[in-house]
């Protein structure tokens, strides 16, 4: 068995649907918080129809608010994290991988709060990062209350971030999916279960309150003109993963030279978000369709009501909008961003397309829905989940083939330009490195003081050759990972390397000493049980 000290089968699967009730209940009610708050702040609570509200108001409110929101934001920050810093999918997949299945608590409770005034304040962002983040904190506290191990609390994990996405989105087979393709980032079997247990537990909460409707409806009866037309939608999906590399690189460019502002003007970071709102009120009082989620604009696209020249300028537009946002660490997730952008370039490529051969070409929302899902696949970097929630979000499951395709190019494409994710990228850009595999970031979970034999261990190393190596200054810190421990191994060609304590300028305290053979044998009995717990 892969999971030790854990409930029995049957119990977990109660646990699972307990935590899925409650993780899709959480969706549930962060999403009629924003509904409630939006109402307060603009007037209107339908999100989807928040753009065309904000052309009614006073061009000062469209400005003011997203301002007034980054405020609040940049205070919740300064007192409820440590670092000014928004958590998201991101940390939970870094939760999942190094941390047993667990993510922070306090930083995460006011990571909520962040992307609820900002989504309510109409930032540029969508709802499925902070409810992802919402449902992990839940699943990360049953963990420690049950006192489970690794194995267990990622499935845990897995289990409410599967309920949270189906709740939210009304798409069960995409939240399972989106759970073992992105967070845990395998599928195997002793996990399947119970992340569909609870998965089907959050889309029952979501029908309760909703009903059984999909999120966009689509005109008609879309078709594909078979085989003549395949070639279009393989282009569309080249042209899409560009588009998706454009915009994760707009956000982390942005989120760069913010910072580099920021820095030389010696500005406080939690003045940052007020800031980005105010660049955002900005832009929206000329075009108010940036704010929000944008499901207005997405639905417009999917439905053929934007001109060429429309969907093009919004598509960008939308791009600076969420770079100005996200950059400026007001809250939120890419997700439905990513939609968005992804429907309104198929609706400017199915414009052109059609408009060169339109004896040859279905119609042109069917290269809307086909973008929307692979502008998306590449930014998450989930081609099987976003291509069911895309099906899921529309209903439509007739035009599987021309989304499979464009899905297809798109993730082949921007995963050889991007760390294979936006989600992957943002951790190796924290030095988090993820997404090379297990072989990568295992290394990182072992610090040398758990691995080192201290000099009274049995075949401890000899004190006074260690010392010797010290003076030379060949010696690893005890703080130091066999990340970066095995490489001065590798280099100095010795059996061991003498583990110090060095405190600022005083010299080094001999701990104790790496053996290569110690560190090699932890790093193959970890790569051993990842193995084993993703074939299970």
């Amino acid at each position: 068995m892969v999971r030790h000290e854990a409930p029995s089968q049957i119990q977990f699967w109660l646990i699972a649907l307990g935590l899925g009730i409650v993780s899709g209940l959480a969706a549930i009610g962060f999403r009629a918080a924003i509904e409630w708050l939006q109402a307060s702040v603009y007037g209107t609570a339908n999100v989807n129809s928040l753009h065309s509200f904000a052309e009614l108001l006073p061009w000062y409110w469209v400005l003011l608010i997203p301002a007034f929101g980054g405020v609040v934001v940049g205070f919740i920050l300064h007192h409820m994290t440590p670092d000014g810093r928004v958590r998201s999918v991101a940390d939970v997949i870094e939760g999942a991988a190094l941390n047993d299945g667990r993510v922070e608590t306090k930083a995460g409770l006011g990571s909520a709060l962040c992307s609820w005034i900002t989504l309510s304040t109409g930032g540029s962002t969508g709802r499925e990062g902070p409810v992802v983040h919402i449902a992990a904190m839940a699943a990360s506290w049953v963990a420690n209350k049950l006192r489970v191990d690794g194995v267990t609390g990622r499935d845990l994990m897995g289990c409410a971030v599967a309920a949270a996405v189906s709740a939210s989105f009304n798409a069960p087979i995409a939240g399972a999916l989106f759970a073992l393709e992105v967070i845990l980032r395998h599928f195997a079997l002793h996990a399947f279960a119970p992340i569909v247990v609870a998965s089907a537990a959050g889309t029952v909460i979501n029908r309760l309150v909703y009903g059984d409707v999909t999120e966009f409806v689509l005109p008609g009866t879309t078709t594909v003109e078979f085989y003549l037309e395949l070639p279009a939608f393989f282009m569309l999906g080249l042209v899409c993963g560009c588009v998706a590399v454009v915009m994760m690189r707009a956000i982390f460019f942005a989120d760069d030279v913010e910072t580099e502002l920021q820095n030389r003007l010696s500005l406080p970071y939690w003045l940052r978000p007020a800031v980005a709102g105010l660049l955002l009120g900005g832009l929206a009082i000329f075009f108010p369709h940036i704010i929000g989620v944008g499901y207005e604009t997405t639905s417009l696209a999917l439905t053929g009501n934007l001109m060429l020249h429309e969907a093009f300028v919004f598509a960008v537009l939308k791009v600076l909008a969420v770079s100005l946002t996200v950059a400026g660490r007001m809250g939120g997730g890419v997700f439905s961003p990513a939609l968005m952008v992804g429907a309104l370039t198929g609706l400017t490529f199915g414009h052109i397309a059609t408009g060169l051969f339109p004896e040859m070409s279905s119609a042109f929302t069917l290269y809307a829905l086909a973008g929307m899902g692979a502008v998306a696949a590449a930014v998450l970097g989930a081609p099987i989940s976003t291509t069911l929630i895309v099906f899921e979000l529309t209903g439509d499951w007739q035009t599987g083939l021309a989304v499979m395709v464009s899905v297809s190019m798109s993730t082949a494409l921007a995963s050889r330009l991007v760390d294979r994710s936006f989600f992957l990228t943002q951790l190796e850009r924290r030095k988090v490195h993820l997404a090379a595999g297990p072989q990568a970031y295992l290394l990182a979970m072992f610090r040398v003081q758990g691995v080192m034999r201290r000099p009274t261990d049995e075949n401890a190393a000899d004190e006074k050759l260690c010392l010797e190596l010290i003076e030379q200054g060949l010696y690893v810190s005890a703080e130091a990972t066999l990340e970066t421990a095995l490489p001065l191994l590798d280099r100095s060609d010795l059996s061991f390397l003498p583990v110090v304590i060095k405190d600022g300028s005083s010299p080094p305290v001999l701990q104790g000493a790496l053996f290569h053979v110690d560190a090699l044998k932890a790093y193959n009995q970890a790569l051993a049980a990842t193995a084993e717990e993703e074939h299970s």
